[in-house]
């Protein structure tokens, strides 16, 4: 059984900078794709980012290149999803999402996380 736990949400000021993590377990013979979304009450949720299964392509939507930056470490099963100059509109619960297919996984892959609570204020 595949499991995803994501960590490092919480209230941070506009501006500052935070660090997601999601471990994957459960299947310590591969090393899957994983991708970050981000979902607010009423709204889609939002594909922000992913990686391939050892880290060599990392994919990224429009509306978070160039502030927000995944990583894999050491090529292991923990993916950081580091996000610097947070604004308001970042404020949303943040998922992990992991497949077999880099593909799969930027449009939602097989499984999610909880999600952690990111909240950022003006």
């Amino acid at each position: 059984q595949v499991q995803l736990a994501e960590s490092g949400g919480g209230l941070v000021q506009a501006g500052d900078s935070l660090r997601l993590s999601c471990t994957v377990s459960g299947h310590p013979f591969t090393n899957y794709a994983t991708g970050w979304f981000r979902q607010v009450p009423g709204k889609e949720r939002e594909f922000l980012a992913a990686i391939s299964g050892y880290g060599g392509y990392t994919y990224y939507s429009d509306s978070v290149r160039g502030r927000f930056t995944i990583s894999r470490e050491g090529g292991g099963s923990t993916v950081h999803l580091q996000m610097n100059s947070l604004k308001p509109e970042d404020t949303a619960v943040y998922y992990c999402s992991a497949d077999a297919s880099s593909q799969t996984v930027q449009t939602g892959g097989r499984y999610w996380g909880q999600g952690t609570q990111v909240t950022v204020f003006s």
